[in-house]
């Protein structure tokens, strides 16, 4: 067995494990995110690029983390954080060149618009924590 294979595993179980996460209620036709209430805001939220353009409520005390899959010819750029709501904490360690991680706590109540981008492409969350 290569040595490498442990770590594709893991980053293969990590793949599937975050494809099942935020599918539900997801905007596969691209019309607009409903404006969320207090009563949808989740206390984790996990994001990945097909996350773009979404706006999402989490609660006060939440973690939210996110990955952008990358590569060494499409890199994204480090996540910036638009808005003083969320604290960026520890997002681990990054599986491979050209991939953006970063994770954050909802430490009070506010807005917050998250941002990457690579090549020509836009990537583009918000967050309102309640």
């Amino acid at each position: 067995m290569r040595r490498t294979t442990p770590l594709a595993l893991t980053a293969l179980a990590a793949a599937l494990l975050l494809a099942g996460c935020g599918t539900e209620g997801s905007d596969a036709g691209g019309s607009v995110s409903p404006k969320p209430t207090h009563e949808n805001c989740v206390s984790a939220l996990q994001l990945t690029a097909a996350d773009s353009g979404r706006t999402l409520c989490l609660a006060k005390g939440g973690q939210l983390r996110l990955s952008l899959d990358g590569d060494k010819a499409r890199p994204w750029k480090p996540v910036q954080a638009e808005g003083g709501a969320l604290t960026a904490i520890n997002s681990g360690f990054v599986l491979q060149p050209g991939d953006a991680n970063a994770a954050y706590r909802a430490d009070r109540s506010g807005t917050v618009e998250l941002t990457s981008a690579r090549a020509s492409e836009q990537w583009k969350v918000t967050v309102q924590v309640r």
